[in-house]
């Protein structure tokens, strides 16, 4: 009996390890290209454009692909898929380290995107696995604390990277890492399969096809003009396969989000709110990543380090956002966070300029992140609340799913907004266009509070449950 307790705690030890690192990696590259634009865009060339693009194109694949993935692993084999997606991820970063140009690199990351899709979903349903119910929120809350640091410490670890070695290796350290992983999770995680093995391909390539083409239209507007056969194609195309996206979602008997999750107005509010976010978030740290760099002046390096009171701020104030949201709910406090948010984007907003100090910043940074940590915490447990125990599954990925969309939708019309108003040309044209993008980043957020509060988001007892019980999350993302 003590030999077979001893070896259940292995497998939940090793699993914890596995799919923390596999999770830090995955949510690694969010962020870790950002400080390496600058070097990026020096070494290979290309225009904003061909930026938006070594970021959008991961976000993208990712966000579309994630339920899918997940859905994958309930058919063919959690563990199965899991290294598939571990082999292509790792495979595919070696492909963007070895790129001779901007559109090899924007290839290699849209099958990034593919691989951190798979394995990401499967990281959680694996480790619920092989962790017993009791100790979960304990696995969740370190496999948690292994992505909130992967995206804290990304620009500051891709600046690194980028300064002492080159931009390559921001992809190059995926590769061991991978090839670590792959052979300790073929001998030390069991297989698994789900209950609900059929796969929805229609409505897979419907999301995909009308993101991308909102998505393409977005970063080509400014190029091709606005009125372009290909961008009004793009806007038009998209919006006609995201209607019917949700048409055939609605039909579905096997849907990959089904749309009765959005009669729950709360279920409504917290995805807008998420997708509004990433919006804002996201956006605003592709365009001000390159704005210390090429405006100020810093290093990689040292733009990274220089962002950490933004990127950073959630590993200190999340707990203290977890004991609010305990006393007083969670719809208060993520309110608070995104107003935050959007008061510290308006900041940058106003005292952005060429000659501007790093002082004057700081309060910009720390207020954004502080906001950005006051709506991490509890807002995966109001996701939970909003639907209903059996539901809490799809909801959590479908979540996860709206951020990432979230983010390449910012890139994107950020840096349309950009590319409106300034460009590379000079120090007071970058700040030209990269006002009025601030302006609208923050308003993206402060529409997420209104979001929030438009609504009462019930059950918040729970969400606390959700929040520190934890054991629903993973069936939560393995669709």
């Amino acid at each position: 009996m003590e030999h077979g307790t001893a070896a259940r705690r292995g497998t939940a030890v090793w699993a914890l390890i596995i799919t923390s690192v596999a999770g830090f990696m995955a949510a690694l590259d969010n962020l870790v290209v950002t400080t390496a634009l600058p070097s990026i865009r020096k070494d290979l060339g290309g225009a904003l454009q061909d930026l938006e693009w070594t970021v959008s194109a991961y976000t993208l694949t990712f966000a579309v692909l994630l339920m899918f993935g997940a859905a994958l692993g309930d058919r063919f084999g959690r563990r199965r898929l899991f290294i598939i997606g571990l082999g292509i991820f790792s495979a595919a970063s070696a492909g963007a380290a070895l790129a001779p140009g901007m559109g090899e690199l924007i290839a290699a990351r849209a099958i990034q995107g593919v691989g951190a899709a798979i394995l990401m979903p499967l990281t959680l349903t694996l480790l619920s696995a092989a962790v017993p119910a009791e100790r979960r929120g304990t696995a969740f809350g370190i496999w948690g604390a292994a992505n909130g640091l992967a995206v804290a410490t990304g620009p500051l670890i891709g600046g690194t990277l980028t300064e002492h070695f080159t931009w390559q290796w921001i992809f190059w350290l995926n590769v061991p890492l991978g090839l670590l992983l792959i052979p300790l999770a073929r001998l030390r995680l069991d297989e698994s399969r789900g209950p609900n093995p059929r796969l929805d391909l229609p409505g897979t390539a419907l999301a995909s096809g009308g993101l991308f083409g909102i998505v393409y239209a977005l970063v080509r507007g400014n190029v091709d003009g606005w009125t372009s056969a290909s961008v009004l194609g793009g806007l038009i195309g998209g919006t006609v396969l995201l209607a019917a996206f949700v048409s055939y979602e609605l039909r579905a008997t096997n849907p990959m989000l089904p749309m009765r999750l959005f009669r729950s107005r709360a279920f409504s509010a917290i995805n807008a709110a998420s997708l509004l976010m990433f919006l804002g978030m996201f956006g605003s740290i592709f365009l001000l990543s390159q704005f210390l760099q090429g405006v100020v002046g810093y290093s990689p390096m040292q733009a990274g380090v220089r962002m950490l009171p933004w990127t950073g701020m959630p590993m200190l104030v999340a707990p203290i956002a977890g004991i609010l949201s305990d006393r007083i709910g969670g719809r208060p406090v993520v309110a608070a966070g995104l107003a935050l948010q959007a008061v510290g984007l308006g900041l940058f907003a106003l005292v952005i300029a060429p000659d501007v100090s790093y002082a004057a910043q700081v309060p910009a940074l720390v207020i954004s992140g502080v906001g950005m940590a006051l709506y991490f915490a509890p807002s995966a447990s109001l996701v939970m609340s909003s639907v209903r125990p059996e539901e809490q599954g799809i909801a959590s990925g479908a979540n996860n799913a709206f951020r990432e969309i979230g983010g390449a939708l910012g890139v994107a019309s950020l840096a349309a907004v950009f590319s409106a108003h300034g460009g590379y040309e000079s120090a007071s044209r970058f700040v030209d266009g990269l006002t009025p993008a601030l302006w609208v980043g923050a308003g993206a957020v402060a529409l997420a509070a209104a979001a929030i509060l438009s609504v009462s988001l019930t059950g918040q007892a729970g969400a606390t449950r959700g929040a520190s019980g934890a054991g629903s999350v993973p069936s939560a993302l393995s669709g």
